[in-house]
């Protein structure tokens, strides 16, 4: 049995000379990826912040607030990023005896994430050292060995960000179409294309309570729902929206939410229920204009300033939207269908590599 400490090394390069900006600064996440930085960079100094260059390995100590996983990434791209001064960033010493992406394979099983948290320490907030990571004892096989799971890896790893990136292509092709009707398409006020509709739950046969996130995406609601009169919330059916007039500076969006499911749900009375009245719109199509960054920011600047901010309907009314063909609309409205479920393949593609992880390294041991 060897142990980790004899192959990896930790490294504590700083972004001293403010080379890099705050454009590479990025995070990590329990699914062991590399992502975009949640914090807000804005007028935060990144000198201090560590170097991640290609071939290193990042990791989150904390393990107490992550759903019992390690936020972990490996930087396998040309760039360097920057992360967070009190996240660690580690490479392979002894590449001849240890292969990263094998590496990166033992990280990826969920064994790897029990053992992290079963050996964190702390009181308020459990850590995972890296005297504890550098301890962790593995059957290594040969090299030889290692590079032939791993090459099995990357050829999954490289036909899925191959789907991936012509996903990508489908978005900007509809993101492309859709910005082209602001210049061409006639605009109309949204008052003219929706109506409100309040269906309460009066006799109480709906016990689903949903509720809508600024990622204008259904969800259960996180209300305390104890003995809450469930006959005062309105009903809403697949095809009418969900809206919220509440703002906050911080989230900069529009609370919209187009319903989708078969089986109708109740909603806060504090939101609005939308539904198209128009003939000459789809509702498809409207949510995916409300879904542009364009529109969360002329949204929020448009809102009542104060502790709370809000965008009340009848000003929600208000706002113009770019409104061509219900053929060309249909157009558009597949080619994101298709985006979308090919994003969903894609999302399973990624979770069927990261299940392949522990097979491959039990392989490579028995081989």
């Amino acid at each position: 049995m060897a142990k980790f400490g004899e192959y990896i090394s930790q490294c504590d390069l700083r972004n001293n000379n403010n080379v890099l900006t705050e454009n590479a600064v990025v995070g990590l996440s329990t699914a062991k990826q590399i992502i975009e930085t949640k914090a807000n960079m804005d007028g935060v100094s990144v000198v201090g912040y560590k170097l991640l260059p290609p071939q290193h390995f990042g990791y989150v100590q904390d393990t107490s607030r992550r759903g019992d996983k390690m936020a972990l990434g490996y930087n396998d791209t040309e760039k360097t990023f920057l992360i967070s001064s009190i996240y660690i960033s580690f490479y392979v010493s002894k590449p001849d005896e240890l292969d990263s992406y094998y590496l990166f394979m033992y990280f990826n099983r969920p064994e790897f994430d029990r053992f992290a948290r079963f050996n964190s320490w702390g009181s308020a907030r459990e850590a995972f050292s890296w005297n504890e990571m550098c301890d962790i004892e593995i059957n290594l096989p040969d090299i030889g060995t290692q590079r032939r799971f791993v090459s099995v890896y990357k050829a999954l790893l490289a036909n899925q960000r191959a789907y991936e990136k012509g996903l990508e292509d489908l978005k900007l092709t509809c993101d492309a179409y859709i910005d082209q009707f602001k210049k061409t398409a006639s605009r109309i006020a949204i008052g003219n294309l929706l109506k409100e509709i309040d269906n309460r739950n009066r006799d109480e046969s709906i016990t689903n309570v949903q509720g809508i996130n600024i990622n204008k995406i259904f969800m259960n609601s996180v209300a305390n729902l104890d003995d809450t009169d469930l006959s005062k919330y309105k009903i809403i059916s697949k095809g009418q929206f969900a809206y919220s007039a509440m703002q906050t500076g911080r989230d900069e969006c529009i609370r919209i939410a187009l319903y989708s499911e078969k089986e109708p749900c109740v909603i806060s009375p504090a939101y609005s229920v939308l539904e198209v009245k128009s003939e000459n719109v789809l509702s498809e199509y409207l949510m995916l204009w409300f879904m542009r960054k364009e529109s969360d920011r002329y949204g929020w600047f448009i809102s009542d300033s104060s502790i709370r901010a809000s965008l009340e309907l009848q000003r929600f009314y208000e706002v113009e939207i770019p409104i061509p063909s219900i053929a060309i609309q249909q157009c558009i409205v597949d080619i994101y269908n298709t985006y979308t479920k090919r994003r969903e393949i894609n999302e399973q593609l990624k979770q069927q590599i990261k299940d392949i992880c522990p097979i491959l390294i039990r392989g490579s041991i028995k081989n």
